[in-house]
């Protein structure tokens, strides 16, 4: 179960990672899986009048954080880090806000592995699929039997 609510989440974001990208939204939390919307604007547009690549990259990343950290809670993964993120872009998300998932395949001692997929709000078909795999710190290691 998770031990933070998105409002929790959201709390987090504000008062330790104002760098997070802005218009992230957590829609719902459960053990496994988490959906977040991403607020656009003109600033996400690249020539051509598509939503970039960085924006949905950034989405991705921050989302998959937001998982562990609403599973995990802070003290166990507030310093975990991205080791690898690869993404495919599989049609043009047009302006307007993006719905992504997350899904947690494996959570090990030292590794989180996921996927995670995107949608233009209002459409069927995905916009984008990520893989992703973040380093879990040492902390969480030492303590890891907690979790499970």
């Amino acid at each position: 179960m998770p031990v933070m609510t998105p409002d929790d989440l959201h709390r987090f974001l504000e008062e330790h990672f104002p760098q997070a990208p802005p218009g992230i939204v957590v829609e719902a939390i459960e053990d496994a899986t988490i959906r977040i919307r991403q607020k656009t604007h003109d600033g996400h547009l690249r020539p051509g009048g598509t939503l970039s690549g960085p924006t949905m990259m950034a989405m991705v990343d921050c989302g998959f954080y937001l998982l562990l950290l609403g599973r995990l809670g802070p003290a166990a993964v507030a310093m975990a880090v991205t080791t690898n993120l690869n993404i495919n872009f599989m049609r043009k998300p047009e302006p307007g806000d993006l719905l992504g998932e997350a899904r947690l395949l494996k959570l090990g001692r030292a590794l989180a592995v996921g996927d995670f997929t995107i949608w233009s709000e209002g459409k069927e078909d995905p916009v984008a699929h990520a893989t992703v795999t973040y380093s879990i710190p040492p902390a969480r290691r030492a303590s890891f039997e907690r979790y499970q």
